[in-house]
């Protein structure tokens, strides 16, 4: 079961990450919002309280001080639980996603309300949708329910993505192109952690599979 969900976790991460390319040859340069982009924002756009409120608390969580403290919490949760190995899969997979999304955003050169403001991909949905998928991964491992969790990581990151077009941050597909890179980064992080675990484990066996 566990190779089988891996596999099916690297072909939906290489799968995003064609997403993540095409996006980024179409909207290349571009500073303007694509036919669903301009249906889609002037749907969430503008949207008052309660919902704007929770967009900006939302928004907050990916903001440097926010997305430090709640990555902490979590690194640290799981050193407590004597879980290293899902700590090296949360802090890795941010950085991976957080990381891409900050050079497809001088690559593509994207912008949204002024040539200032690279949009694409959006580092924020990047950023909690690796995070969100990273713990359920951590939390369903070796357990039944990896179905749901995952779904239910997929969700959260969403909602990032959902409030940084109703605050005008991000176009819809800035925020689908972070939500894929995400995709894209987590399964490589924890496939890279997982053999650099067996590897180690091997070492102190002596060489023999555990």
């Amino acid at each position: 079961m566990g190779r089988a969900l891996e596999r099916w976790r690297g072909r939906l991460g290489v799968g995003a990450g064609v997403v993540v390319v095409l996006l980024g040859f179409w909207f290349a340069g571009k500073g303007q919002p694509g036919p669903v982009d301009g249906r889609l924002g002037q749907e969430l756009y503008g949207l008052r309280s309660p919902w704007r409120d929770f967009a900006h608390a939302m928004d907050w969580l990916g903001e440097p001080v926010g997305s430090t403290l709640l990555v902490a919490a979590v690194v640290a949760g799981c050193l407590v639980l004597r879980q290293p190995r899902a700590a090296a899969v949360v802090v890795g997979s941010v950085a991976l996603a957080v990381g891409t999304a900050t050079v497809l955003k001088h690559v593509v050169g994207r912008t949204i309300h002024g040539e200032q403001n690279l949009s694409y991909p959006s580092g924020h949905t990047a950023f909690f949708t690796a995070l969100a998928l990273a713990v359920a991964m951590a939390v369903t491992r070796g357990r039944g329910g990896s179905g749901l969790g995952t779904a239910a990581a997929l969700a959260a990151g969403a909602v990032m993505g959902w409030a940084q077009v109703v605050l005008g941050a991000h176009y819809p597909t800035d925020a689908l192109g972070g939500w894929c890179t995400a995709l894209a980064a987590v399964p490589a992080t924890a496939w890279l952690v997982g053999r650099v675990a067996e590897k180690r484990d091997l070492r102190r066996g002596g060489g023999r599979p555990a």
